[in-house]
């Protein structure tokens, strides 16, 4: 198989590479996120492919003949309201607010691209997952800010951490939640 080049610096995309026992690398993209679509599948796919034609780019000769660039991206939706990462206390517990009590979608957003004698070849795909959490108190919601484990997560929150108390059902993939459907990127790459 080819190498893999995470085109990612997320720890959690790194975590669940290392979980399935790939050998990777990491080269960031540092592409300012631009989305032209507010659609939150088409928006993840739009960023993931971006970033993974942001590394691609940059390699060169023997590197982008021998590997494959993964470009991910995650978002969480509460019906048409799109959640990146908080930035900001407030906004985290705004953000914890709007999702308690409720079902959301999280959508991941995914490309691979790799070259095929001499041609780049390009596959995009989403997996959406629905996560269902109780309902949260304020001093609950205010506590779980104080962690700081929201701040880094699309939607203030991460289900693989101090936030799993809360949370009531997911339908889909888990693994998409945390940042990456790692099942699903499988198939994909034995297709390429």
């Amino acid at each position: 198989m080819n190498k893999i080049i995470l085109a990612s610096a997320s720890p959690r995309r790194r975590e669940l590479l290392e979980q399935i026992g790939l050998e990777f690398e990491v080269i960031p993209s540092d592409i300012e996120e631009k989305p032209q679509n507010r659609i939150p599948c088409e928006m993840v796919m739009e960023l993931s492919a971006v970033k993974a034609e942001d590394v691609f780019g940059r390699l060169s000769g023997e590197k982008k003949n021998s590997a494959i660039v993964l470009g991910a991206d995650t978002v969480v939706a509460l019906g048409d309201q799109i959640m990146g990462k908080p930035g900001s206390r407030e906004r985290a517990e705004t953000m914890l607010t709007l999702l308690q009590g409720k079902t959301h979608q999280v959508y991941t957003g995914v490309t691979l691209i790799c070259q095929k004698e001499g041609v780049p070849v390009q596959v995009s795909f989403y997996e959406r997952t629905d996560v269902a959490m109780y309902p949260m108190s304020g001093e609950e919601i205010r506590a779980y800010v104080d962690t700081g484990e929201p701040m880094d997560k699309a939607g203030a929150y991460g289900i693989q951490g101090k936030c799993a108390v809360f949370i009531k059902e997911i339908q889909g993939d888990y693994y998409n939640v945390v940042g990456l459907p790692v099942a699903r990127l499988y198939q994909e790459m034995k297709k390429l």
